[in-house]
């Protein structure tokens, strides 16, 4: 019989040179995976023991499967910051006392709560059998626990060379009296026993023991994270050592490499693929049943205020129109912005009894935020929760399905995708250095453009997620806010982290967006109205008339009420009455001449009782706003007209009364094009008024609050303002293109 590999021949000449040479024992007979039993330690039903379980079952071994320890205290020290782990060495020889003298039997050992299994037994066995060893250890780059014994180590012509316990293949009778061979602790180090034996040139011939230099089986990360990339063939992920070109078949996080593992298992194991998406996602997936609420899981809704935050009112808006019963929902507010406290308070009042229970901490309150966070936690408990929604005030819940969504996850920390629109800051990390702080991951891109969906476990979340109460009532896994100079979003991620504790990003659907509070000025007058940039879609949904898209449709003709005169909804009732407050805040109205220090010349050839846009710091944004908005609806009426952005060197509102100016002469603009926004009520704030084009003998008067006039500014367009009776009008004008 003949082959490529491991072929009858070939195996005999490699066996016999070995026993010319050490006097081992005669090949044991080719075993099939009825003959295999894999073996692992777990004390408790992990993040990670979940994703080892799910890699077997995807592969169809969990028959084979035997789990030790499991629901027992662990007795291995910790292993997490020092040397340990013999008492998985004491379980293991206990196990296999049956299989003492069994030849045939092969034994597979693995660690759990960082192994992923990335192929079947019958391949893992194949490669076995292959290296003509009884013993086969995985192999990594470090020397531990003792690094003096390096020196001791077989040379190795190239692959890994020291040995790594995390995994290992041999047959029952090698590995059995390879566990008797000496008496070890259960704090005792594991890795040291095995190095120990196999650095007994005795032993190590004897039992024939290898190690997997170049990750035929067996893959360890660390120090060997730049030797693998993820893969795709067909609709499998897989993982390419292209350093030895091999294909490993089981992959161990050792050490500080458990991030790389937890990235790389997202797609590993059949966990995601390109065309199904997210297998992974579904498991362990419940299905609250709509027509029975009573029986939704309690959940406790933590909203933190901690910094001036714009666009609160949506944001209480999305937290109130959440599909989920509020008989099943408590709520807990921490405010330390005395600038919302009436924002705050407003929605407290008009919602607060629809929920199970609220309550409410002041910025009087003088409660920290590590404190506040700490009480809420205690407030679920003592609620007896079954969920924790912690969010932050830049967090909109734009899906008002999201909270139902995130419970059915069923994950133990579940955060939903929230990005800045238009930006790529979004609540998540998908990588971190390693002192702690931001890394882009190689898919962080495809996440947040919502390229690739899933339930991505990532090493970093904040802003908006779902905690198990479980994970709350247990001292041992309770979230901490609080580490050393850590903000609480670092250290909340850096706890979990360090417990082992798996956070997901679920973008399977759109969910919501962040705000952006970083130009938030709350010593203005109406700040949210300065967001146009940096918080453009609220701002939109805020300050933009509702019909403002509708000018763009085909089927709608632009309205003229004169000639070559267009008339657009183009902002809200709240932007004209904010951006009056704004202008009669500031108070310091030109005086009608025609001298204007304001101006490069200090002359204006038609004055108007005005407030410019740069007086009130909003220069900027309103040059933004004709670029974003009214250039659009120019380029629609003007046809063949374009300059991009539009320059505008005049920007100001202009007040009109009867008992200052009431009216403005006859004249042209210096501009290509008008806008004229009115900012205020014909008939009800003020009377008479409007804007007469004398060459058309064309007025219009009956101006609505939100709506723009576009004309020409030269020639053809001569007009006047028509005298106010009473009252006060506001209109806002720009000059665009002078």
């Amino acid at each position: 019989m003949f082959g490529d590999k491991g072929t009858t021949i070939g195996r005999c000449l490699a066996w016999c040179c070995v026993f010319l040479t050490y006097h081992v024992v005669s090949e044991a007979p080719a075993a099939d995976v009825n003959d295999v039993l894999v073996f692992t330690v777990a004390s408790n039903e992990t993040d990670g023991f979940q994703r080892y379980l799910r890699s077997v079952e995807v592969y169809r071994f969990r028959d084979n499967l035997r789990i030790l320890g499991l629901g027992e205290p662990w007795k291995g020290g910790n292993v997490v910051n020092y040397a340990g782990g013999g008492y998985k060495i004491n379980l293991l020889k206990k196990a296999l006392e049956e299989y003492r003298n069994d030849e045939k039997k092969i034994i597979l050992f693995t660690d759990s709560y960082d192994v992923i299994f990335l192929g079947g037994l019958s391949a893992i066995v194949e490669r076995f059998l292959d290296t003509d060893a009884r013993v086969l250890f995985s192999a990594e780059a470090y020397c531990w626990p003792d690094k003096s014994l390096a020196t001791h180590y077989p040379a190795v012509s190239r692959g890994k060379r020291y040995l790594n316990s995390g995994g290992f293949i041999g047959y029952a009778s090698d590995v059995y009296e390879i566990l008797d061979k000496a008496l070890i602790k259960d704090e005792d180090d594991d890795q040291l026993f095995y190095t120990t034996v196999y650095l007994q040139d005795e032993l190590r011939m004897r039992h024939k023991i290898k190690l997997d230099h170049k990750s035929e089986i067996f893959q360890n990360l660390f120090g060997a994270v730049a030797d693998v990339e993820l893969r795709f063939k067909g609709e499998e992920a897989y993982l390419q050592n292209i350093v030895y070109n091999t294909v490993p078949l089981i992959l161990h996080g050792n050490g500080h490499s458990k991030l790389v593992l937890n990235s790389l298992g997202n797609y590993l194991a059949r966990a995601w693929t390109p065309n199904e998406g997210c297998l992974a996602c579904w498991e362990r997936t419940i299905e609250l049943n709509k027509t029975k609420p009573g029986m939704y899981p309690v959940i406790l809704i933590a909203i933190f205020i901690e910094h001036p935050t714009p666009f609160l009112e949506e944001f209480f808006q999305a937290i109130y129109r959440q599909a989920y019963p509020k008989s099943r929902l408590h709520l807990f507010i921490h405010n330390t912005v005395p600038y919302h406290e009436s924002v705050v308070y407003d929605f407290f009042e008009r919602t607060s009894q629809e929920y199970l229970s609220a309550k409410q901490i002041l910025p009087s309150d003088g409660i920290s935020e590590v404190d506040a966070r700490k009480l809420a936690l205690e407030h679920c408990l003592l609620k007896e929760c079954s969920g924790y929604l912690s969010i932050d005030a830049v967090a909109h819940l734009d899906n008002e399905h999201m909270l139902k969504l995130l419970v059915e996850q069923q994950r133990g920390i579940v955060a939903p995708l929230l990005i800045r629109p238009y930006k790529a800051w979004s609540n998540f990390w998908g990588a971190i250095t390693d002192d702690g702080f931001y890394a882009r991951s190689f898919d962080y891109m495809e996440i947040i453009k919502n390229e690739r969906r899933g339930l991505w476990n990532v090493p970093f979340v904040s802003n908006c997620y779902l905690i198990n109460a479980t994970i709350i009532a247990n001292k041992a896994t309770r979230p901490t806010y609080e580490d050393a100079d850590l903000d609480t979003e670092m250290a909340f991620a850096h706890g979990n982290r360090q417990r082992g504790l798996f956070m997901y990003i679920n973008n399977r659907l759109e969910f919501g967006h962040l705000v952006n509070p970083d130009t938030y000025d709350i010593r203005l007058a109406y700040p949210e109205i300065y967001q146009i940039m940096d918080n453009k879609l609220d701002w939109e949904k805020r300050y933009i008339h509702p019909n403002y898209s509708e000018s763009f449709n085909p089927d709608n003709k632009p309205i003229q009420p004169c000639p070559d005169v267009y008339w657009f909804p183009i902002s809200t009732l709240r932007f004209t009455s904010e951006l009056i407050g704004i202008v009669e805040t500031f108070g310091q109205w030109s005086d009608g001449t025609n001298q204007d220090p304001r101006l490069t010349g200090g002359y204006e050839n038609v004055p108007t009782r005005d407030i410019h846009m740069n007086q009130v710091q909003y220069e900027q944004h309103w040059l933004y706003f004709l670029k974003e908005y009214v250039k659009p609806l120019q380029e629609l009426v003007f046809t063949g007209y374009y300059h991009d952005p539009p320059r505008s060197l005049m920007n100001f509102v202009v007040r009109y009364r009867p008992d200052e100016q009431p009216s403005l002469r006859p004249h042209h603009d210096s501009s290509t094009y008008t806008i004229n926004i009115a900012l205020n009520q014909a008939g009800v704030d003020y009377e008479g008024g409007g804007c007469r084009f004398i060459r058309y003998n064309c007025s219009v008067t009956d101006t609505k609050p939100g709506w723009m006039l576009m004309h020409p500014g030269r020639l053809t367009h001569y007009h006047e303002g028509l005298r106010v009776t009473a009252g006060t009008r506001y209109i806002m004008i720009s000059f665009v293109d002078p």
